[in-house]
């Protein structure tokens, strides 16, 4: 017998007893199914986490700041009152109280530590609101963009650095409360920024409106406008107006370059060198550390469940198949006698089981796509409201492919006992067998 008549002979006896098979595909389909959906969230998930990233900031820049020893809020807790520090500056990061406020030789100081490429300082600006023409003017603030990070915009385009002209990108919440219809009604629009300089006088900056950026778990926007340099000098100098050359620059925090190639021993090492030096630095990878670490455990334990599902759906192909192998003991019997080889029945065999866990997880995996689709399309409108750009279930072709593949690998290892079974009977006494 040929291999396509062993093919054909396989799909055909497989569904001789249709119960028992369907059975055996329900079981494989459960594992099937919950392989898909496990595979797909980590997938909708990583996506969106390396979105995250590349709003957070390019992989190759660290946050570096100066930590004060007594860093706390000032105002009780576990921790006690802190003790005044005159050169202590409010981090504008929650829950991070206040560090030491960076200077000009704090900058040149990182710029000398090995494997440090460029320092470039953070300014902070505090805005009081911003309004466009006589409308209601809504408290906001000011965030900055690195080079290397990028927005993810939901109309118009990025704020350009080489323009001399006052550039701003709207977070996509205030579109409507500023009085515009739509996202890309916004764009070219001016609005005006208020802001107090340092001898209570108040301040308005007029910019142009050149995108609207959505708002993730961890953008540069968020609920904050994100100006070009241009605008972002003009607003630092207004702010600073009245203040002492020796107070202007002070920064809560700069952000370090090192070798986009760096290795995790490198990044260590690095770290390890700003620590000796006073300073504490952070990656965007330490950022979404405890939130990589919990979903990859969520996926993995769900992964789980998949695999026990499937190992329990092995044992019914194993039972599937003895019960077949016995049935069609004296049909077995007959096909050797008339020549076929111990090989060819024992691949019969497997090809059935093979073919089970071809229709299990291919059903498996279609109905699995179509429910993460759904659940994806309800929670994003629903509970997911809040982390725009996030696809809870997404699909990878490869990883479709890997567990069709894996399951069916599963099914063929469940059928071989049964195979070998089949393949060791002896003719004559199988067709003798009653």
């Amino acid at each position: 017998m040929r291999t396509p008549d062993l093919i054909v002979s396989a799909v055909a006896n497989t569904f001789r007893s249709k119960t028992r098979t369907a059975l055996t595909v329900v079981a494989i389909f459960v594992g099937g199914f919950t392989l898909t959906l496990t595979s797909g969230m980590g997938t909708g998930i990583n996506a969106y986490i390396d979105d995250t990233v590349t709003g957070i900031g390019a992989s190759d820049v660290m946050t570096v700041t100066k930590v004060s020893e007594s860093a706390g809020t000032g105002f009780g807790g576990d921790s006690g009152p802190a003790e005044y520090n005159p050169d202590a500056i409010d981090s504008g990061q929650v829950g991070q109280g206040t560090v030491i406020a960076l200077t000009p030789d704090d900058l040149d100081t990182l710029a000398g530590i090995d494997g440090v490429l460029d320092v470039q300082a953070t300014k902070s600006i505090s805005a009081d609101y911003i309004v466009v023409g006589d409308g209601t003017p809504y408290v906001v603030g000011v965030g900055a963009l690195v080079e290397g990070q990028t927005l993810q915009l939901a109309a118009g385009e990025a704020p350009d650095d080489a323009s001399d002209a006052f550039e701003v990108v709207l977070p996509v919440s205030y579109v409507e409360p500023l009085g515009f219809a739509e996202n890309a009604d916004a764009v070219g629009r001016s609005v005006t920024i208020a802001l107090t300089d340092a001898e209570r006088t108040r301040h308005l900056v007029e910019a142009t409106i050149v995108g609207v950026a959505e708002e993730g778990i961890a953008s540069p926007a968020g609920a904050s406008i994100v100006p070009n340099d241009a605008l972002t000098d003009e607003l630092y100098a207004t702010q600073n107006i009245g203040l002492p050359s020796d107070l202007t620059e002070r920064y809560a925090q700069a952000s370090v370059w090192f070798a986009s190639d760096a290795t995790d021993a490198q990044i260590a090492a690095l770290k390890e060198r700003l620590a000796d030096a006073g300073y504490s630095g952070t990656t965007v990878a330490d950022q979404l550390g405890a939130f990589t670490t919990v979903i990859d455990g969520i996926v993995l334990v769900l992964n789980a469940f998949a695999v026990i599902a499937l190992l329990a759906a092995s044992f019914g192909i194993v039972n599937t198949l003895l019960m077949s192998v016995q049935e069609r003991t004296r049909e077995i019997g007959l096909m050797k006698a008339m020549g076929m080889g111990s090989g060819k029945v024992f691949g019969l065999f497997s090809l059935e089981a093979t073919f089970i866990g071809l229709l299990g997880s291919g059903i498996g995996v279609i109905l699995g796509m179509l429910a993460g689709t759904a659940i994806s399309s309800v929670l994003s409108t629903g509970l997911l409201a809040d982390l725009p750009g996030l696809t809870l279930i997404a699909f990878d072709p490869v990883s479709i492919v890997v567990i069709v593949l894996v399951v069916m690998g599963v099914a063929f290892l469940a059928g071989t006992l049964p195979a070998a079974r089949a393949a060791k009977a002896d003719p004559v006494e199988s067709l003798r067998y009653e």
